[in-house]
């Protein structure tokens, strides 16, 4: 499925965010900022964007590896990474969120943006960061959920909605893609409940 909309994932991203997805992930590097020299992991990171956030939030002085089990998004990850000059910084490698290719207790910060709600155990691959990330390391997750209350629910309801008509006329032989993924957010637990699991784990703000 991400291998038949690679090349329209950011858009799709773009459009259920309202647009605002590159804000949240500036923000997520100020809320969990790197440390010079010290590594980053970007797991599911598709088309790399987070990664190079991160890049950007280093100033190109911390290594980054970013982890995608879907071959097609990372050839056009690796393209913007070379288009960003950062292929000494960030490097892109094939592999599942629930067996992570890295070494243990590594990374400084460990990350995930819009992925997690898509591998196929949620435990199982917020584990596999937690194993990844050093003593005293940060695990972020940036996320989708369905809004509870107020104005967010009744934009999420639109989108749902609005979405796969989108995905339709985009790409009418791929529509099943764009019906999930929203539909997928759904399935997802809220934030509150993420925070209850990644608690379980044993992870602390």
């Amino acid at each position: 499925m991400f291998a038949a909309i690679a090349g329209r994932y950011d858009l799709l991203n773009h459009l259920l965010s309202l647009n605002i997805d590159r804000l949240w992930r500036r923000f997520t590097t100020r809320a969990v900022p790197p440390e010079p020299g010290v590594p980053v992991l970007d797991c599911c990171t598709g088309t790399a964007d987070l990664a190079l956030a991160y890049h950007r939030a280093a100033q190109g002085r911390s290594p980054i590896v970013g982890t995608d089990f879907c071959r097609e998004m990372l050839v056009i990850g690796r393209d913007k990474v070379r288009r960003a000059g950062a292929r000494d910084q960030i490097t892109l490698i094939e592999g599942d969120t629930l067996r992570l290719p890295v070494p243990d207790h590594t990374f400084g910060v460990v990350t995930v943006a819009f992925g997690l709600r898509n591998v196929a155990d949620t435990v199982r691959g917020l584990d596999e960061m937690i194993r990844a990330a050093r003593p005293g390391g940060r695990v972020a997750i940036l996320e989708f959920s369905r809004p509870r209350r107020g104005l967010g629910r009744l934009l999420f309801a639109l989108i749902r909605r609005v979405v796969p008509r989108v995905g339709q006329a985009l790409a009418p032989n791929e529509f099943g893609a764009y019906d999930y993924l929203p539909t997928s957010v759904l399935q997802f637990p809220d934030g509150q409940a993420m925070l209850d699991l990644m608690a379980a784990r044993g992870l602390t703000d």
